[in-house]
C-alpha cells in the first residue's frame, strides 16, 4: 500500500483529534504555530526542504470550513473587497517633455495608506488586469512627480512558476528552476495615466524600477532577486520595454495558474526578461543562447501549420532570410541540414501562403488599429523565371504569349499616412494561362469575375474584413490607373470603403453634364498650388514640382452595357505641373478619383498627399526583387515558391519598415528594433573600441548598417535608403555572429 500524503494525513481521525487537543490546550497558539508544527509532525516540505507552512495554512482553512477542526481565531481580518463610496480621483492631464515634470520617484505603497487607495483607484479605473489580487511576494508602486503627484502605478510579485520561453531561454529544466526561482520577480502591473502623454517617462520609470528592486525586495524578504518578468498583451507591441532594453524571448502558451487541464484557452502573451545582476545569471543559467528576434515571433509567431516543428522552422527560416536578405537558400541556412530541412518545409501540403502570412496579417491590423488613418496601397507587379524554364506553373508576365515567363503578383500595403508601412494586408500570386492570349477583342464580353482585373475587387475582401476589425481607424485605398475601373469604384461604394484612384478614362461620361470627365476637370476654376517632392526616375534627378489644384464633385455614369450598376457620386481632383522645368519631358498631371469628400483646398491638397504615398509599395516590391533575390530562388514549382514569396515579403516590409523608422522615429533607442549584441557589434567593428553602456539611437543605428553597405553619410547624403540597408544587414549579420563566437571563444564577459 502507498504511504499517505500529507494531505491525506492531515484529514485522517487521528490528526484531526491530535489538531483539536493542540488548539484546546494552549489558549495563545496562533495558526501560524500550528500550520508550523502540524508540518514538522509530518515532515511536510519542498524539493529543497523548506516546511511547506503556506499550503498547510490553507488546508487547515479548509478543514475548518468544513465544520472538521476548530482554528485559533485570526490576529486580522482578511481584507474586504472596496466599495465604491468615495469619489473617483481626479487624475492629472498634461503632454510636455519628461524634464518638465520635475524629479520622478518610486514611491513604495504601504497597505491601509491614502497611497494604496490611490494605487487601487488608478488600476481598478485604467488597467486591463484591475487592482489584484497580486500573487504572492509583492511590493506596489505609485510613480510620483515632483510637480503633479501621482502620474502613474507599478507592482512587483511573484514570478510565474513554469513558463516554456523563459525556462528555455535561461537553460532551466524542472530541477533547476525550483532551486533558483525565488530569484524571479514579475513586474505584475505598469500603468502611465492614460491623460499622461509624455515622451520617455516608461522607460525612465522601468530604469529607476530596474537600479532598485533588489535593494527593496531584499529588505523585505531577505532574497536579492537577480531576474525580472513581465507579460504584455499580444496585441501590444511592448514597445517601452524594447525602449527601456528588456529583452522578448517568446510567447506564452496561453495557459493560467489555475489551467490544470492544459486547454490554453487564455490569450496569448509576450515574454519580456531583465537581467538585474548579469553575474548571477550567468552562474545559475550558463550563457543563455540568444533569443530570435522579437519582431520575428510578432509576425511568423502562431501560424497554423499543424506541427509544432513546421512552425519552429518558419522562424528559423523568417530569422536567416533577414539576416541575409540577397542570399540564396543554402547560404542563408549555413548548413547542409537546414537547407534540406528548409527545402522539405516549402515542399510541405501544410506550407501554403495564407497559412504563413496569417500571424502578419493580424500583426499588421493591430499596428492598424493605432493609427486615426491607414493608407492602403494596391498594385501588381511580375516575378520573372525565364531563366528557370524547368520551373512548373509558371506563365507569361509580358504581352507576348512566348515572351518573358514567371508568376504576377498584386499586394496591398497598409501606411501610415507618413509612409511608415505597416504591413502586408493581402498578397496574391497567380500564373497566367497561354490559352487566354490573343481574346482581348472578347474582353469586352466577359464578366468581371473572370478577368485578371478582377484581382483589384477581391483586394476589397481583406481590406474590408481589417477596416471591420478597426472601427477607429479610416481606411483609405490607394490605387494606379490599371484600377480606374467601374466595376472596381463600384463595389467599393457598395462596401463603403473609401478609395483615392488615379484615373485613366477621362471621356467617362457624367450624370447632368455635356462635358466628359476630363474636360469637365479642365473648366473648373483653379483653386490653388502645391508642392510636390517627385522622386528620382531614370536619368532624371528628383525635384520639387508646383502643381495647380482644381477639384469638384462629379456623378460618373455607367458604361455602355453595363447599365444595371448604379450611377457613382464621388470628387475629382485634378493636378497638372503647368510650368515644368527645362529637361522633363513628361510634366506631371493627376486626375484623381475619390470617395472621400473634397470640400476645400486643404481636402483636395490632402488627397494629393494620400495618393503620393502609394510610391511606397513600388518601394516594397523592388526590395522584394532587388533586395530579397526573389526571383533567383530555384524552388521547382510555383507552389513552393509562393511559399518562400511570404516569407520574403514579410522580410521585405521589415527592411522598408526599419528603413522609415530611423526617418520617423530617430531619437528611440535602437534597441526597439535590434538585439543587444548586433548594435554592440557594429559598433566595435566601426570604432575598434569597447561598446558603450547606453545603445545609440535608432537613427545611428540605421545610417552604422548603411553605411556597411556602402551608404557615405556625407553632409549632402540625406537618409539611406533601403538598397544600402539590405546591404548592410547582411554584413551586420556576419559581424554579430563573429562578435559572439569571439566573446564565447576568448569567455569575454556578455
Amino acid at each position: 500500500m502507498e504511504p499517505l500524503t500529507p494531505h491525506q494525513q492531515l484529514e485522517t481521525a487521528e490528526c484531526l483529534a491530535w489538531i483539536g487537543s493542540r488548539v484546546g490546550a494552549d489558549a495563545g497558539l496562533t495558526r501560524y504555530r500550528l500550520a508550523k508544527e502540524v508540518c514538522e509532525r509530518f515532515a511536510w516540505r519542498d524539493t529543497r526542504g523548506r516546511l511547506k507552512e503556506m499550503a498547510c495554512r490553507k488546508r487547515l482553512v479548509a478543514l475548518e470550513r468544513r465544520g472538521k477542526i476548530a482554528l485559533p481565531p485570526a490576529r486580522r481580518e482578511p481584507p474586504r473587497r472596496r466599495a465604491d463610496q468615495t469619489p473617483a480621483p481626479v487624475w492629472p492631464e498634461m503632454s510636455c517633455a519628461l524634464g518638465d515634470l520635475g524629479v520622478i520617484t518610486l514611491q513604495p505603497v504601504d497597505r491601509g495608506t491614502a497611497a494604496s487607495e490611490t494605487w487601487h483607484a488608478m488600476m481598478a479605473s485604467h488597467h486591463p488586469l484591475g487592482a489584484g489580487p497580486l500573487c504572492g511576494a509583492q511590493i506596489r508602486y505609485l510613480i510620483t512627480s515632483q510637480r503633479y503627484g501621482a502620474v502613474g502605478g507599478l507592482s512587483v510579485s511573484a514570478a510565474a512558476w513554469r513558463v516554456g520561453v523563459r525556462d528555455q531561454w535561461l537553460g532551466w529544466d524542472d530541477a533547476k528552476r525550483a532551486a533558483n526561482l525565488q530569484g524571479v520577480v514579475c513586474n505584475s502591473r505598469f500603468l502611465i495615466l492614460p491623460s499622461i502623454r509624455v515622451k520617455h517617462l516608461g522607460s525612465h520609470v522601468l530604469g529607476q524600477l530596474a537600479r532598485r528592486i533588489a535593494g527593496d525586495w531584499q529588505q523585505r524578504y531577505a532574497t536579492a532577486p537577480w531576474l525580472m518578468e513581465s507579460y504584455v498583451e499580444a496585441t501590444r507591441s511592448g514597445t517601452v520595454y524594447r525602449a527601456a532594453n528588456w529583452i522578448e524571448v517568446g510567447m506564452t502558451a496561453g495557459r493560467g495558474r489555475q489551467d490544470r487541464a492544459g486547454t490554453g484557452g487564455l490569450p496569448k502573451k509576450r515574454v519580456f526578461l531583465y537581467p538585474l545582476s548579469r553575474p548571477t545569471l550567468k552562474r545559475l543559467c550558463g550563457r543563455p543562447a540568444p533569443p530570435l528576434p522579437g519582431w520575428v515571433r510578432r509576425e511568423f509567431g502562431g501560424a497554423k501549420l499543424g506541427d509544432r516543428r513546421l512552425e519552429a522552422r518558419l522562424l528559423q527560416l523568417g530569422t536567416a532570410f533577414f539576416a541575409q536578405p540577397q542570399a540564396n537558400i543554402p547560404q542563408a541556412c549555413g548548413s547542409p541540414a537546414a537547407v534540406k530541412a528548409a527545402y522539405r518545409f516549402f515542399d510541405h501540403d501544410r506550407v501554403t501562403m495564407d497559412a504563413l502570412l496569417e500571424p502578419h496579417h493580424q500583426a499588421t491590423i493591430d499596428r492598424m488599429r493605432r493609427e486615426s488613418v491607414v493608407l492602403v496601397a494596391q498594385d501588381t507587379s511580375s516575378l520573372c523565371y525565364t531563366m528557370h524554364p524547368e520551373m512548373q506553373g509558371i506563365g507569361p508576365i509580358s504581352n507576348r504569349v512566348n515572351g518573358p515567363q514567371g508568376l504576377m503578383v498584386h499586394s496591398a500595403l497598409a501606411f501610415r499616412p507618413d509612409g511608415l508601412p505597416l504591413g502586408i494586408l493581402d498578397i496574391e500570386c497567380w500564373a497566367r494561362d497561354p490559352s487566354e492570349f490573343g481574346k482581348s477583342k472578347q474582353c469586352n464580353a466577359k464578366p468581371i469575375e473572370i478577368k485578371e482585373s478582377f484581382k483589384w475587387l477581391r483586394a476589397l475582401g481583406p481590406i474590408g474584413d481589417a477596416a471591420a476589425r478597426c472601427p477607429s481607424t479610416r481606411i483609405i485605398t490607394l490605387a494606379d490607373r490599371e484600377a480606374d475601373i467601374f466595376e472596381y469604384l463600384h463595389e467599393a461604394r457598395t462596401r463603403g470603403l473609401d478609395v483615392v484612384v488615379r484615373g485613366k478614362e477621362k471621356k467617362r461620361a457624367l450624370k447632368g453634364e455635356l462635358q466628359r470627365l476630363g474636360m469637365h476637370m479642365h473648366l473648373r476654376p483653379k483653386a490653388g498650388t502645391i508642392e510636390l517632392q517627385v522622386p528620382r526616375h531614370g536619368r532624371q534627378p528628383a525635384r520639387t514640382a508646383e502643381l495647380s489644384v482644381r477639384f469638384d464633385e462629379v456623378t460618373l455614369r455607367p458604361p455602355h452595357g453595363k447599365s444595371d450598376l448604379a450611377p457613382i457620386r464621388m470628387w475629382a481632383v485634378l493636378t497638372r505641373e503647368e510650368a515644368p522645368p527645362n529637361g522633363v519631358k513628361e510634366p506631371l498631371q493627376w486626375l484623381l478619383l475619390t470617395t472621400v469628400p473634397v470640400t476645400s483646398l486643404a481636402d483636395a491638397i490632402e488627397r494629393v498627399q494620400w495618393y503620393a504615398r502609394r510610391w511606397g509599395i513600388e518601394v516594397f516590391h523592388r526590395i522584394l526583387k532587388s533586395g530579397c533575390q526573389i526571383e533567383e530562388r530555384q524552388l521547382g514549382t510555383a507552389d513552393r515558391l509562393e511559399a518562400c514569396l511570404a516569407i520574403d515579403a514579410v522580410v521585405a516590409w521589415r527592411i522598408h519598415y526599419l528603413t522609415w523608422l530611423g526617418r520617423a522615429t530617430p531619437d528611440l533607442p535602437c534597441t526597439v528594433a535590434f538585439e543587444e549584441d548586433q548594435w554592440k557589434a557594429v559598433i566595435v567593428f566601426k570604432t575598434r573600441k569597447p561598446p558603450p553602456e547606453q545603445p545609440p539611437s535608432l537613427r545611428q543605428m540605421i545610417r552604422s548598417i548603411a553605411q556597411l553597405g556602402g551608404f557615405l553619410a556625407r553632409k549632402s547624403d540625406g537618409e539611406p535608403g533601403t538598397q544600402t540597408l539590405w546591404r548592410g544587414l547582411q554584413r551586420m549579420d556576419d559581424i554579430t555572429a563573429a562578435f559572439r563566437s569571439f566573446r564565447t571563444a576568448y569567455a569575454m564577459p556578455p
